[in-house]
């Protein structure tokens, strides 16, 4: 049974929710499940665009196949070839021997790679930046999106309707839920934690490319963005334009916001951590989240950096380095180009403390990133004696905070 919404009278959505996936890629929790968007656009001619993942095939297949009805497609339009995405492709292939396959060069040659299958050349369509495909009415321009966020990634503008496919970038984790417009839901409250998760995770390490995407699509009038996850935007396109603009920038989203993280296997440096933060409080800091990186999936900490104006780590030294968790999130932050933060330290050793030193070298390796002198040498736990050093830090976090 098919459960489809229409963009338009020619272009129908055919994607499918996944509520059971626990984790996307094999690494991010789904607590909210994650959404496949297909779309199918009848004209003179008739193309889909993209397909979805094996494990909603059934679904998928439902509503492609409703859509379509007796109508043969003419090409599938391959905007990304990620296995969320593509899953479907070799059936619609098989299914309608007919229908053309349209991509760019570095598409077919992951298909391939994919599929172990060849595709017979008058079957390929092959674009590049600028080129156009006619439908009848609707008028396709590719626009290519390299590493945004694998190499063969392209979008699709629907220069008759002004509706940009934008494959995955402004995408977001979360089932739509049968509500597949932003304008049917409360995106603040409720999802603008998962696309700002989404981003960091998925896309963040790709700045540089997604401003150049930025870019191409302020020389578009768009009046739809289509997304391969999360909803279709058709009213508020520009908060979610600036929000992909901060984020690709490195530019910090809430300022005056600090961002406590710390490792503890006693519970004394989760103590320092929690009085830093009362302390901060009491001298106005109005937004500061903590958070224990032991019990915090490290996706929603790398959001977080990138919302927060301040950083703050907090760790004892473990088998003469970091404690294995901090060590692991750092990690994360330098592969994921997390930068141009201030920051704080706070290292914790009962004897041969190492964990300051380790900390401060992770930032060191990490682009713009301005790491206070500014600490507190704690030996095993914060004592009575270290309030006037304790005062110290948080003067000089608050004294580097935007106004």
């Amino acid at each position: 049974m098919q459960a489809v919404r229409k963009l338009n009278e020619d272009i129908t959505w055919v994607g499918a929710d996944d509520r059971r996936l626990h984790l996307f890629e094999n690494l991010f929790p789904l607590p909210h499940g994650v959404s496949y968007n297909s779309y199918i656009i009848k004209d003179e001619k008739t193309a889909i665009l993209d397909t979805a993942d094996e494990g909603v095939m059934p679904q998928f297949m439902d509503n492609l196949l409703y859509t379509l009805g007796d109508t043969k497609p003419d090409y599938i339009v391959v905007n990304h070839m990620e296995p969320d995405h593509c899953s479907g492709i070799k059936r619609v292939l098989e299914l309608y021997p007919e229908c053309k396959m349209v991509g760019n060069v570095k598409t077919f040659t992951i298909f391939e790679q994919f599929y172990n299958m060849h595709l017979e050349e008058e079957r390929k369509i092959t674009v590049k930046e600028g080129d156009e495909l006619s439908l009848g009415k609707h008028k396709l321009r590719f626009i290519m999106a390299p590493m945004v966020h694998w190499p063969e990634v392209m979008m699709t503008y629907d220069e008759t309707d002004r509706i940009l496919f934008s494959a995955d970038a402004f995408g977001t984790f979360g089932s739509l839920d049968g509500n597949l417009f932003d304008d049917e839901l409360d995106f603040n409250a409720s999802w603008l934690t998962d696309a700002r998760r989404y981003y960091t995770n998925i896309v963040g390490k790709y700045g540089q490319q997604v401003q150049a995407v930025l870019k191409k699509a302020s020389g578009l009038d768009i009046a739809m963005i289509a997304p391969l996850h999360g909803p279709v935007w058709r009213t508020n396109i520009s908060m979610f334009l600036e929000k992909y603009d901060i984020w690709s920038s490195y530019r910090v989203e809430d300022k005056g916001s600090v961002l406590i993280v710390y490792g503890s296997m006693y519970g004394n440096t989760k103590e320092l951590a929690e009085i830093l933060a009362t302390r901060l409080a009491e001298k106005g800091v109005k937004n500061i989240k903590v958070y224990d990186v032991s019990e915090t999936e490290k996706s929603y900490l790398i959001a977080e950096c990138f919302r927060c104006e301040y950083l703050v780590f907090a760790a004892p030294t473990y088998n003469n380095g970091l404690y294995p968790k901090m060590a692991e999130f750092m990690e994360d932050m330098k592969n994921l180009t997390v930068r141009a933060r201030k920051a704080t330290v706070l290292g914790n050793g009962s004897w041969a403390p190492q964990s300051d030193k380790i900390m401060r070298n992770y930032l060191s390796e990490m682009k713009d990133m301005d790491v206070s002198e500014k600490s507190i040498a704690v030996k095993s736990r914060l004592n009575s004696e270290q309030t006037e050093e304790l005062e110290e830090v948080v003067l000089d976090i608050i004294s580097r905070l935007s106004k």
